[in-house]
């Protein structure tokens, strides 16, 4: 799976990374190496979390007509 990844140098001198498929998915890091690995950490943490999100949902899908 490949997400885009925008990342960019803050005021304080750190990377941050954002995927801007997945909102609330940020990380940073000190080097953009680490801003990198980081936020691959924080897609597969993302992923979890919403897959956990819809098991423990009681969606209801509706076919509707227009």
């Amino acid at each position: 799976m490949n997400f885009q990844v925008n990342i960019e140098l803050d005021e304080s001198g750190y990377y941050v990374a954002e995927v801007p498929a997945l909102p609330g998915c940020f990380s940073q890091g000190k080097t953009i190496s680490e801003a990198t690995e980081n936020i691959k950490e924080a897609i597969v943490g993302w992923l979890a979390v919403m897959n956990d999100k819809a098991k423990k949902s009681e969606m209801l899908t509706v076919e509707v007509m227009v």
